[in-house]
């Protein structure tokens, strides 16, 4: 996802009943391979084709295959009011956030069944989040919108940069997300997202400007039926968890070796709230920073939940994903399994219904890696290892994942 791009303030981040950790395997270094996991061979741990994977990631995107419509939906394109031409706000770095504001001009309350992207400029749209405004939030959206000029959007490194989003993690307002190689998300039948009349969407665009700064005009397109037909409700279950990245021995000389730097970099970048992400995820996740290649949080659910979909999100040092439900326990189930991170592969997975009632678990581990950065073109002027806490640039790292489950 990174990222994904999650959390406002850390009051948002005591709501939930979690512990987390970055776990230092025993006699695992950095630089070193990752450790195996129980049936997963040692070629899958330090996959020979990751950097294969990962190579292209920072090339153009291209849009999403659609699929055909169902009885009584109706696609709908949005695109962003004028073209904009991304920069990085603070002056500093490679990357720009930006929202914009766009009306489905909804004339009934609908069911949201499907989102696509179609990236403008595909050689500089990293990824693509899109957010729910509902009516009675719009006005607040709208004044946020004329705070610049000429329909040219807002800055938002974190989210949406509109107060109260992620009040919880448990109901985040994604509609959707999208990442190179993702199709057109379609709802499985049945089920769909409220989208009341006079809501708007909020699509938020990562530009990446390692590969140039040259204008855009993307556009999304959703899936809509009318709340007349009888669906179940579908939210979205954030799973965000800290990333630790160090050094490699022999290459820790640079003062971005240190993790306080690390931090203060990333704010330097992103300014303080969004560059806080990597410290404030310790209040959702408990514990506190342990330099790994490895890292995971776990979550207990506050309701029942149906889970039906999961997908996962990390950037060009990701190696492996894994998200699994009550860990540990007789119960335990692994719902999304990535032994070999592609990029270009962030597609949500749909998967057999796996019900959790309330205080069940689900855990999120990643594993990143610093010898990619050897090999990846988007790194040709970062060769220099430094200490990678999660952040959001196309070179920073996140790992979050994303649960699309039905309540009760």
């Amino acid at each position: 996802m990174s990222r994904l791009r999650v959390l406002a303030a850390a009051a948002a981040l005591l709501l939930a009943t979690v512990a987390c950790s970055a776990d230092s395997e025993p006699g695992l270094q950095p630089g070193d391979p990752a450790p195996s996991e129980p049936g997963t061979s040692a070629a899958a741990a330090e996959p020979s084709g990751s950097e294969a994977a990962t190579a292209h990631a920072a090339h153009a995107a291209k849009p999403g295959k659609l699929q055909p419509l169902r009885k009584g939906e109706r696609r709908r394109t949005l695109t962003m009011p004028a073209a904009y031409t991304p920069a990085a706000p603070t002056g500093v770095g490679t990357d720009d956030y930006r929202c914009f504001l766009l009306d489905p001009q909804l004339k009934r309350d609908s069911w949201l069944t499907g989102t696509n992207v179609l990236p403008g400029n595909p050689d500089v749209v990293h990824h693509v989040i899109l957010f729910r405004i509902l009516p009675e939030d719009v006005a607040k959206a709208e004044a946020k919108d004329a705070e610049t000029p000429d329909d040219q959007g807002w800055t938002c490194f974190g989210g949406t940069a509109l107060e109260g989003e992620f009040a919880q993690l448990d109901d985040a307002p994604w509609l959707g997300a999208w990442a190179p190689g993702g199709d057109e998300v379609v709802t499985r039948d049945g089920y769909g997202t409220d989208l009341p009349k006079g809501s708007r969407i909020v699509m938020q665009v990562h530009y990446n400007l390692l590969a140039g700064s040259e204008p855009d005009v993307s556009s999304t397109q959703i899936r809509t039926m009318p709340r007349t037909r009888d669906l179940t409700a579908l939210h979205t279950f954030l799973m965000p968890a800290p990333v630790e990245l160090p050094c490699r021995k022999g290459r820790d000389a640079s003062p971005l070796c240190e993790r306080d730097a690390a931090v203060a970099d990333a704010k330097e970048r992103f300014g303080q709230g969004p560059g806080s992400t990597a410290d404030l995820l310790y209040f959702l996740c408990g514990g506190k920073p342990v330099a790994s290649r490895r890292s995971s949080c776990v979550r207990r659910v506050q309701q029942p939940v149906t889970v039906l979909g999961a997908a996962g999100h990390m950037h060009l040092l990701g190696q492996q994903l894994r998200i699994e439900t009550n860990p540990g326990t007789p119960e335990a189930r692994t719902i999304l399994d990535i032994p070999v991170w592609d990029f270009d592969d962030q597609g949500s997975r749909p998967i057999d219904p796996v019900r959790l009632d309330t205080w069940d678990t689900v855990k999120i581990t990643c594993t990143h890696g610093q010898r990619l950065r050897d090999r990846l073109p988007a790194f040709a002027t970062q060769r220099e290892d430094k200490y990678v806490v999660w952040a959001d640039g196309t070179t920073d790292e996140m790992c979050l994942g994303m649960l699309s489950v039905a309540f009760g």
